[in-house]
């Protein structure tokens, strides 16, 4: 079978008429071109090229070849432009991963906002707390919460978003039964195979020893809105909901920061360059929710 890098040899010293023109031409040295114009011939089981005082010239099966080779080259910068098009283009599949508290409660309205800029990029948004692997292109951006920044893999490109801040929240009506009787402790509502965080203890209101469980994101956030009792949650979350109030007392506590992921040549393709760009300036303004300076605690 012929290697088509084989042929571009061929071809750079069947233009050039030497050697030395076919090296200065692509980048290589004498002796590459020497080894690549012999292993073209080995493979054909016939000689292109004489040499002469001159330099080189094509023999009869070598004027033969050079148009078959000519051709190849055409066909193959027409895939090349076609497949670099397509890559450039604003339109194709857009895979982006991240956790499911991202997507529905801060970023749904970007994505919204996005499709309706780019209508022919075909934005697949995959929100699950499972990691999604970028090398094997399960994703083409990642949208993850980062503890430290030397953790992140050296082959994925990233761009450095907000930090997350959490605090304590629960429902208005279960704060103020508490306040008509604050001797009352308030239980903890927990997900499934997750403790009470040290620092939720610290507030104002005592928590009581039988915790709530629960066990998905939908269900945690409804038992405390319906006022079972009290949690964590990330700012962006417990801020934005009316029906919710810090938790007297209680602070604020860090826990990572958003970085903007990518992998390899996926980065350089058009759809992934706009949709980056695009969520960093959407993170920028949402930066009060993040940080959980968006509204003023109870």
């Amino acid at each position: 079978m012929v290697d088509w890098d084989d042929v571009r040899f061929f071809l750079a010293v069947a233009r050039g008429g030497s050697v030395r023109a076919a090296a200065d031409r692509l980048g290589v040295d004498h002796s590459t071109v020497l080894r690549r114009i012999g292993q073209f011939e080995k493979r054909l089981g016939a000689r292109v090229f004489e040499k002469l005082p001159s330099g080189y010239r094509l023999t009869q099966g070598g004027e033969e070849v050079l148009a078959f080779a000519n051709q190849m080259e055409t066909s193959a910068n027409q895939l090349e432009a076609r497949l670099h098009g397509r890559d450039q283009s604003v339109r194709g599949h857009l895979r982006v991963t991240m956790a499911p508290t991202l997507a529905s409660h801060l970023l749904m309205s970007d994505f919204a906002e996005f499709a309706r800029l780019y209508p022919e990029i075909e934005l697949d948004i995959h929100s699950s707390d499972d990691p999604v692997n970028l090398t094997n292109r399960q994703a083409d951006v990642a949208l993850r919460v980062v503890y430290e920044s030397t953790s992140l893999p050296l082959n994925l490109h990233g761009l450095r978003g907000p930090e997350l801040f959490s605090g304590v929240y629960l429902s208005r009506d279960l704060l103020a039964a508490w306040r008509a009787g604050p001797s009352r402790p308030i239980r903890w509502v927990v997900k499934e195979f997750d403790g009470i965080p040290d620092w939720g203890l610290e507030g104002d209101i005592p928590v009581a020893d039988v915790p709530f469980r629960t066990v998905d994101a939908s269900a945690h956030l409804a038992a405390v809105r319906t006022g079972i009792g009290m949690t964590a949650l990330p700012c962006f979350v417990g801020d934005a909901d009316p029906s919710l109030v810090r938790a007297p007392g209680s602070s604020q506590h860090g826990h990572g920061r958003l970085w903007l992921l990518t992998q390899g040549e996926t980065r350089k393709t058009k759809r992934v360059q706009l949709f980056t760009t695009f969520m960093s300036r959407k993170l920028v303004g949402h930066v009060p929710l993040l940080s959980g300076n968006a509204r003023v605690p109870e």
